[in-house]
């Protein structure tokens, strides 16, 4: 058995699946019988896989846990920042960003809040400054 990695030319989803072996995979695929398990596309690729490799796994954590710890403390230490200095608007940021862009008398103060991709996107696209950051929480440890 054989374990691949496969990519949806179509939506870019990957996904695994097993195969008996690398000619099982040309076969269905000749056949069209992969397709996307997301747009139904029969566009289907092998993609790059790495292998499974235990050992290495647990190296690289070791190695770089002190570096994970160090990243999530600077995080925490932002998110402080921005917790005292800016207004929390929760889901409405998209709605509130918007606000203070095109309402001239309001006030411009920093919020800060929950936002799609899109939500983000469509802001940026309409010239309102704003960032997608990391964000821990408070719970998590």
């Amino acid at each position: 058995m054989i374990k691949y990695c496969l990519k949806c030319i179509n939506c870019s989803l990957e996904f695994e699946s097993w195969f008996s072996s690398s000619q099982e995979f040309d076969r269905l695929k000749k056949l069209k019988h992969l397709n996307c398990q997301n747009c139904d596309s029969l566009e289907v690729e092998k993609s790059l896989m790495s292998p499974n490799l235990n050992k290495t796994k647990k190296f690289f954590y070791e190695k770089n846990a002190k570096k994970l710890k160090q990243v999530k403390k600077e995080i925490k230490n932002y998110q402080k920042f921005v917790k005292e200095n800016f207004e929390f608007v929760g889901d409405n940021f998209a709605y509130e960003a918007r606000s203070i862009y095109y309402n001239k008398k309001k006030d411009k103060k920093g919020i800060y809040g929950k936002a799609s991709s899109e939500e983000v996107r469509e802001l940026k696209n309409e010239g309102i400054e704003t960032e997608m950051i990391p964000w821990i929480d408070d719970k998590e440890n």
